[in-house]
């Protein structure tokens, strides 16, 4: 009486396709589903003894065979987050980025939205920002440039948020006094990129967004609330070896729990040309260098 684990597998994540479940709750439901052959799995077993070492066991088997299973079955799809999720869709995974960035045209009238709006990101990224490192974060609306057309260039010049990075703040108030007045560096800038989902389909063009926005600043930054696919994480990782540009997994639901995943390599110095450039064409970006000017004023954020 063999429990066929991939078998089980399949006949959950098949069943109810495009719902994600973490390989735990696969295995208790193979356990509740399949009780007799899940007992005599564990009788046969020299180390098995109970219901909790069984369900680990089906986990680390789980993870185990998921490339195996993902080369076979490419419906077979998880996300790059931890604890990963496994689920089963027959969407490419462009489709996937176009409905994840679509998801507000269709919500019902008192409907709950399963993936946010992109906007509704940036509070919590500036949230994050700010409780991480006392970033002060703003956004920047490329729909305000004096250029601003429908052919979407400005998505390639302007970032989504920018932060200003007190290198002050906390010390000495002679230090900060003195730093003031000389001509060591006193910010840090940020420039951050925000996508709801990237995946494989789209990992290229949302990186090299990210580093064609981020070339004035000291820090770039790719923001995600949601990573899918096996081979997503690593691509970024090779990106970031050429490109130096940053990435931070964010939780929308609890800011504090999102994390820095590759820290972006500093650049010491701010292109103020580009700067000049986009402060000229968007009212947003140009309240940011005022604030950077009345920092390097004031020593106040």
């Amino acid at each position: 009486m063999a429990l066929e684990l991939r078998k089980r597998v399949l006949e959950l994540l098949t069943a109810k396709p495009d719902t994600r479940f973490k390989a735990r709750d696969i295995a208790n439901w193979i356990y509740e589903t399949y009780p007799q052959e899940a007992e005599a799995k564990l009788a046969s077993s020299t180390f098995l003894k109970t219901k909790n070492e069984l369900i680990n066991q089906l986990v680390a088997e789980i993870g185990a065979n998921r490339p195996g299973w993902q080369e076979k079955y490419p419906e077979l799809r998880t996300t790059e987050e931890k604890p990963r999720l496994f689920y089963w869709t027959n969407k490419t995974e462009q489709d996937e980025v176009v409905e994840a960035e679509a998801q507000e045209d269709k919500k019902a009238p008192g409907q709950s939205r399963q993936t946010p709006r992109e906007h509704e990101l940036y509070p919590s990224l500036i949230e994050f920002l700010f409780a991480e490192r006392k970033i002060h974060g703003f956004r920047i609306d490329e729909r305000k440039s004096s250029n601003a057309s429908g052919s979407g260039s400005n998505r390639w010049l302007y970032p989504d948020v920018v932060g200003i990075e007190n290198l002050a703040a906390g010390l000495n108030p002679e230090v900060m006094a003195a730093i003031k007045e000389s001509s060591e560096r006193k910010v840090r800038l940020w420039s951050l990129e925000v996508k709801i989902l990237i995946n494989r389909s789209n990992v290229r063009e949302t990186y090299y967004q990210a580093v064609s926005n981020s070339s004035w600043a000291n820090l770039g930054y790719l923001v995600a609330a949601q990573i899918d696919g096996a081979d997503t994480l690593h691509e970024l990782r090779i990106l970031y070896g050429m490109h130096d540009i940053g990435l931070i997994k964010l939780d929308r639901e609890n800011p504090a729990e999102s994390e820095i995943l590759i820290p972006a390599r500093e650049r010491t110095e701010v292109e103020w040309a580009m700067c000049s450039r986009l402060a000229n064409e968007n009212p947003d970006f140009r309240a940011f260098v005022k604030k950077v000017r009345q920092f390097f004023q004031t020593g106040d954020l």
